[in-house]
């Protein structure tokens, strides 16, 4: 029942808002008592923090099936920027602008986990790239790592609406790319925009 309370919930704030759904809300649409949901979890911040958990789970475990699936590179953070889109596009309001918003504490947690993730994911990217001849060799990594999380956190937890997000966030990897290609790295680069506007 817990798993079942954590997804439905999750669900509910991410499309309905994260302020805006109350327990009543969650009990009502699971035709469960409100008691049931406090006896797994005393307070809306515990849901939230769970759920947010759920969801931090989930992205990973895709993002690892889209490089299991071994494209090169530049490929594969299409691929990845293509399940996000999947994951999210049913959302008006972002979901890291509303946590920020609302539920600092909870974000602070999360970013925490996020940033050591990701980093980890930006890194083992350009140092497949590098190896594929399609960022240069001489690529700071550690400062293009540290570059393109910065901007694409600050795009999530700055922008309110989540298409526009989506639509900043196609520019950042469009800046990064550029900025640690080598020729072959920008052909791909622009196949891969010529694939996203047709």
């Amino acid at each position: 029942m817990k798993e079942k309370i954590i997804k439905k919930a999750t669900d509910m704030f991410l499309r309905l808002g994260f302020k805006s759904v109350t327990m009543d809300d969650i009990a009502c649409e699971m035709c469960i008592s409100k008691k049931t949901i406090y006896k797994y979890f005393s307070n809306k911040e515990m849901l939230i923090e769970e759920g947010t958990e759920a969801v931090h789970q989930k992205i990973h475990a895709l993002m690892d099936d889209v490089v299991a699936k071994n494209y090169n590179a530049i490929a594969e953070n299409f691929e990845i920027r293509e399940m996000f889109k999947q994951m999210f596009q049913s959302f008006d309001q972002s979901p890291a602008y509303q946590l920020k918003k609302h539920y600092p504490e909870i974000y602070a947690k999360m970013m925490a986990n996020e940033i050591e993730d990701c980093s980890h994911m930006f890194r083992q990217n350009i140092i497949k790239g590098i190896a594929e001849g399609l960022y240069r060799k001489e690529t700071d990594i550690e400062a293009a790592v540290n570059f393109y999380y910065t901007l694409i956190f600050s795009i999530n937890e700055n922008t309110q609406l989540e298409k526009d997000a989506y639509e900043l966030e196609a520019k950042a990897l469009e800046y990064h790319t550029r900025a640690i290609a080598t020729p072959a790295g920008i052909t791909e680069l622009e196949k891969q925009l010529h694939n996203l506007n047709t």
